[in-house]
């Protein structure tokens, strides 16, 4: 992130907390970029029982998390990835006790919608001559959860070889899908609530589950928080109630 674009980011964060408590407005969570849908509605939810509704801000899980350690204010952050949620536990930027599991998802094979592909994940399948003369969408194996599931997986079915010169490497697993979506890229790999979020792609396959690590969405209440709703907020998340519209969303149990 260039200096100026680090600035705003900065300046971004600072309008909302702690001034944004104090003024009525709610929780800010960092959250990851697969969970637009579903968090939105939940904070939806949770506004609609009276309560001020949280300001939401979703990007890749490893870019929120270097601004949670950098100290960017925050509340609460949701990751799609444990690792990351290690690195800024590591650097002390959690609440004690408030780490925890929400949910799961899967990674699959997308194409355009109209495409006519017929692909489905396997060991040895011949992704690289799906690909034609086009290049693979995922997110970047090499910072973004999403991309070094993806390069697990291929990894594993042993196909890496044979596509990593031929990627288009996204900042986050919802522009990876933008990338199917028009077109731009014949196929990708995404999680399988991504997938179902867009009606412009299809679903070639799912990755067997095996095949990468287990994907889980851990949260926290941030260290720095002084707002009174982040821990009601997080609680709201892993109860029935607020699990329930994760799994309508496609998400699975942790």
């Amino acid at each position: 992130m260039v200096p100026v674009l680090r600035l705003l980011v900065a300046f971004a964060f600072l309008s909302l907390t702690p001034a944004a408590a104090a003024h009525g407005r709610g929780p800010v969570v960092l959250a990851a970029a697969s969970l637009q849908e579903s968090l939105t509605e939940a904070a939806d939810v949770w506004a609609a029982r009276g309560h001020s509704r949280p300001i939401l801000s979703f990007a890749a899980s490893s870019a929120l998390a270097r601004q949670v350690i950098a100290g960017a204010p925050a509340d609460l952050f949701l990751s799609a990835d444990e690792p990351w949620m290690d690195a800024v536990a590591r650097a002390g930027r959690l609440r004690a006790g408030t780490r925890a599991t929400l949910f799961g998802n899967r990674l699959v094979l997308i194409a355009p919608a109209r495409s006519r592909v017929r692909l489905s994940p396997a060991r040895g399948f011949p992704l690289a001559r799906a690909l034609g003369s086009g290049r693979l969408a995922m997110a970047d194996p090499d910072a973004v959860p999403a991309g070094r599931y993806a390069k697990a997986a291929l990894t594993h079915l042993g196909v890496w070889r044979s596509v990593a010169g031929r990627l288009a490497p996204a900042e986050n697993v919802r522009a990876a899908l933008v990338l199917v979506e028009r077109g731009a890229a014949p196929l990708g790999i995404v999680y399988a609530t991504d997938a179902r979020a867009s009606k412009a792609v299809r679903i070639l396959g799912t990755f067997p589950a095996a095949s990468h690590p287990p994907i889980r969405y851990p949260v926290a209440v941030l260290k720095a928080s002084r707002h009174r709703d982040a821990a009601a907020f997080r609680a709201f998340l892993l109860s029935t109630q607020g699990r329930a519209i994760f799994t309508r969303h496609g998400f699975s149990a942790p």
